[in-house]
């Protein structure tokens, strides 16, 4: 299964009848699947199917969804408002004699507010139902155009990532090879610092000190978090060789590559190794970044 990214952008639309209608979707980043939806008065019954359908095909994302819709082509009927009509011309008529006034025109009765309405030609209930269920459709098919678009997204985002967990294993195996965490070379260490203090003083205990260097020594060993890196690497490049939504278990595993790093910059008693961990610590931040987009 392809990874997938949480953005993505799909247009759809399509003519049913007298009806044409058209589907934008935007999906942008989140913990989450949120579907909001945004359509005319009067087609609420498309929500609940296509809610339905992003449901099985998204697992995380918040999804913006527009339906525009419009009746095309479709003739204006005059119709003539008949008890307004009536009550207007009973008014004319009581007034009649008791203001001197021309009577009115029928241009002008017709033209007050609410004797004459012009509406569309009535919509039949299968024109609508038709109407309705080519919008799903077309919901559906936009769907698919995003998701294609996010897994795209997503590929492009995978061989990223495999690209920074490369140069994590590169940065390990150069950590691995510094000079300067060999037992030897802390040992040398440790023992000139040792031989330093005793010429400063007679008061030191040769056995205490001693004890302290073997403990300094084992503190600054940094073999478990590499052990622990190489195996986090590992189990990225399985997850994203497998696919589907795993965008929150390589979240989690970056928050581990970056304490192991953090640990292994705080154990460091050599310049190189302090460097590298430093290294080691903006590769995984970039890791971090580019597995927010995932879903």
């Amino acid at each position: 299964m392809a990874l997938s990214s949480m953005t993505g952008f799909a247009r759809g639309q399509g003519v049913s009848g007298a009806y044409a209608w058209s589907w934008e979707l935007k999906s942008v980043n989140a913990k989450g699947l949120d579907l909001r939806l945004r359509v005319p008065s009067g087609w609420d019954a498309v929500e609940v199917p296509a809610r339905g359908r992003a449901a099985e095909v998204l697992a995380r994302g918040t999804i913006y969804g527009t339906l525009t819709a419009k009746r095309e082509g479709v003739a204006p009927v005059v119709r003539v408002n008949e008890p307004v009509l009536a009550a207007v011309i009973a008014t004319v008529k009581s007034l009649a004699g008791r203001i001197d006034a021309a009577p009115p025109r029928l241009d002008g009765i017709l033209s007050l507010k609410g004797v004459i309405d012009v509406v569309d030609e009535d919509e039949k209930e299968e024109d609508r139902r038709a109407a309705e269920a080519a919008v799903v459709a077309g919901f559906h098919a936009t769907l698919v155009e995003l998701v294609d678009m996010r897994k795209r997204e997503g590929a492009a985002l995978g061989q990223i990532l495999s690209q920074r967990l490369s140069e994590m294993a590169t940065l390990a195996a150069r950590a691995e090879a510094v000079p300067g965490r060999k037992p030897e070379a802390i040992k040398a260490r440790i023992a000139e610092q040792l031989e330093t203090l005793l010429g400063t003083s007679d008061r030191f205990d040769p056995d205490r000190l001693h004890q302290e260097a073997i403990l300094i020594a084992s503190k600054a060993d940094i073999r478990e978090e590499l052990d622990r890196l190489a195996s986090h690497v590992t189990q990225g490049r399985r997850l994203i060789a497998d696919g589907g939504a795993v965008g929150r278990r390589l979240d989690f595993l970056a928050q581990e590559l970056n304490r192991e790093v953090n640990t292994i910059c705080s154990k460091s008693n050599d310049v190189e190794l302090t460097n590298i961990g430093l290294e080691l610590k903006t590769v995984v931040e970039q890791f971090r970044e580019q597995v927010q987009n995932l879903e």
